[in-house]
Parts: structure tokens; sequence; C-alpha cells
């Protein structure tokens, strides 16, 4: 997700790291756990409702990578705490590599950024919770320094660094438990809107399949952990529609996994109508039944649109074994519009949720960290305090 993001001025890198150390005191690293090789039907209610910790390792500028390039404080495990104690029990953390990445052709990850990634890793997966990391803003053509792109020349480079890029993550965190979950990548299309690039989807759907066989050979815990793949942009309709995806084969996961069994989820990317969730505008404040005033209520993405959509996912993937994650959803702050705003915010939020849950899917709040008008956050970074309960409260709802 690329809205809201606050550009402010960079620490550098080494700089991060030290304050890190120095407030935190937090070097920690997470031990190899026991893995329990759990099903669709046992890791779904595990994971309960997500929260994204966005705008923050897959922030940039000039195509370097740092978790306060777009105005939020360096992450503590305090915040992580206070995210575990408001309900949530999945946190999603994408993480962009961009110029961290060497040259080919080794592809070598800047050391220090993979340990900052493996410590913002452990704040979670040491809480208990269950953390998705991915590769995020690499795939986007309008990243400074995008590279994983669908459109680009050279396919054959770009798989390659790719595989090398995958290679290296899997390895790092190969003890890790099943409470940790790959994702391939994020909001991939040649960024243009409308119906795919057949070349360009084959070639999305040829980069999941690069990221399955890479993690699944890297061994250790990798052989059976759940892997998280999307379709063209994470658009469900262009997922589950006859535009071109494939799901990938998983020939390398371990004899262990009963074969009835999968270990591929789905994700989806939930922010309709647009013009209410996401449109820096007054126009649109209100969404669902309890609007009051029309003229601020979308014509189109109410609850019977949310309710085909994730339905779709369900009856597409969850029926034949693939968990569904909506990896991100939300609305921005338009109280300075239409001081009700925050109520509407609360009923898609709650109607997401509990829609996701009614159809065994996993929902992940988008944060971006921005408080106030366009922004999508629930907490204070700065000073890990709740600022949005009441959308909290209404995800929470929704999961009941």
């Amino acid at each position: 997700m690329l809205a809201q993001m606050k550009r402010f001025g960079v620490l550098s890198l080494a700089l991060v790291l030290l304050v890190t150390v120095v407030l935190t005191g937090w070097s920690t690293r997470a031990s190899a756990a026991n893995f329990r090789s759990l099903s669709a039907s046992q890791i779904v209610p595990e994971m309960g409702a997500g929260w994204n910790l966005g705008n923050q390792l897959e922030a940039s500028i000039n195509g370097t990578p740092n978790e306060t390039a777009w105005g939020n404080p360096v992450i503590t495990p305090q915040l992580i705490q206070k995210v575990k104690a408001a309900g949530f029990k999945t946190i999603r953390i994408p993480v962009s590599y961009l110029n961290h990445i060497g040259s080919a052709p080794n592809y070598t990850i800047n050391e220090a950024w993979l340990n900052r990634i493996q410590t913002v890793v452990d704040y979670a997966y040491n809480e208990g919770l269950y953390v998705i990391i991915n590769i995020h803003g690499d795939g986007y053509n309008s990243v400074s320094g995008g590279w994983l792109l669908v459109n680009g020349s050279n396919q054959a480079a770009i798989k390659e660094k790719y595989q090398k890029v995958w290679q290296q993550i899997a390895t790092r965190f190969s003890s890790y438990n099943e409470r940790l979950i790959f994702e391939s990548m994020n909001e991939v299309f040649d960024g243009t809107y409308g119906n795919p690039n057949a070349a360009y989807y084959a070639n999305l759907n040829a980069y999941n399949q690069i990221f399955v066989d890479t993690v699944r050979k890297t061994g250790g815990n990798n052989n059976a952990r759940w892997l998280l793949i999307p379709g063209w942009n994470t658009n469900i309709d262009y997922t589950v529609g006859n535009y071109g995806f494939v799901l990938p084969t998983d020939n390398f996961r371990s004899s262990a996994i009963p074969s009835s069994e999968k270990r591929i989820m789905i994700s989806a990317h939930y922010y309709s109508p647009w013009d209410f969730a996401g449109e820096e505008s007054g126009n649109i404040t209100q969404w669902g039944a309890t609007a009051t005033n029309p003229s601020k209520k979308s014509t189109w993405g109410q609850e019977d649109y949310l309710e085909s959509q994730i339905k779709a996912m369900h009856d597409k993937f969850v029926t034949q074994g693939y968990p569904v994650v909506i990896g991100e959803f939300g609305s921005i702050d338009k109280t300075a519009y239409d001081s009700t705003n925050n109520v509407y915010r609360q009923a898609f939020a709650k109607a997401v949720a509990a829609t996701s849950k009614k159809y065994k899917s996993v929902p992940v709040y988008w944060d971006n960290g921005h408080n106030g008008q366009h922004g999508f956050a629930l907490f204070n970074r700065s000073n890990n305090t709740v600022t949005q309960q009441g959308i909290i409260n209404a995800i929470m709802q929704g999961m009941q």
C-alpha cells in the first residue's frame, strides 16, 4: 500500500540500529521451536485478526529502504506488545529490499538490513503472534529501484535475482515455527489498471512458482511452512476470475504433510469502495446500511458487494483447502470533512472482519502509522497509545 507515505528526513541505517539497541536493549534472537503442522482449519482461527506494520520496513527514499524514511519512528517491542494487547493475533510486516540487494550473480542482501528485519520479526514472534513477511515495494513500477517488475524487459535476470533473494530470506528464518508465514510479493502488476496483460500475468505466476520452490528447497521448517501468494495486484476479481491466475505446484514440500492438505494461502486486499476507503477527498465519508446522508455514500461497494467478494475467494480457494488472507483492508480518516466518519470506518472494519470470519479468511488491517487527516493508523507509534479504539473494537466484535 503506497497511500499516505509521509516522507521526512532519513536516519542512516547505522543510527537506526544503534538507537534501537540503546532504547530497547533488544537483541534476543528467536530460537528454534517445535513446528506444528497445522491444517487450514486449524491455522486460520489461530491467526485471528491481523494488523499491518505499514510504512516501516518497506519505506524507502531513492531506492534505499529505511524504517524511518516515511516519518514513522524506530519500531520498538513496546509497540508490538500494545498491538497484541489490543487483541490482534497476526502482524504483517511489509519489507522492501531494493538497494539493500547486491549485484549479480549472488544478489547478497545487506547483512545489517537482514538483521534488522529479523529483530523486528522477533519482536512479534517472541510475543507468540503469527508473523507475515514479504517482498513489498520491490515489485512497484512507481518505486525508485523497483525491479520485481512483470513488465520488465529482462525476465530471466529478474527471476534469478528473485530466487536468490528469497533463498537468503528463507534460509535466515528456516528454524522458525509455523507462526512465521512468508508472502511472495505485494500488489505486483504492470501499473496499468484494468484487465491484466496475459503475458505479464504469466510472469507473476512464474514468480510465485519460483518462490514456492525456492523456500521449500531451503529445508528446515520451510518444507512444511504455510506460504502466501497473491494474484494480479492482489485484486479479488483478477484472482478468482478467468484472467490468468495459476496456482503454483508444491512439489518440494515435506512428505509428512498429508496429500489431502495444502500449505499455500492466497492473498487479496480489500479497499472497496475506494472513494470511501482511500480517496483523499471529503466527497464520500459514509458507508453501509446505517449511512444517514446518501450524497456522502458511494454508489457501490456496500455490504452486498463485500459479501460477494469475500465469498468469491472462499468458493474458489478455501473450498479447495487454500486459506485466504485479506492482507490489507481499512479506510482513511475523513473526520475533517465529516465528524461522523469514524462511525462508518468502524462499521466498515467490523463488516470486513465479520465477513472474513464467516468465509474462513484472515483479515489484516492496514495501519500506516499516520494519525489524523487521511491516516489509517490505529496506534501512535511514538508513545505506544491507542488512537482508534472504536475501530479496534469493531474488528474484534466482527471476529466474535
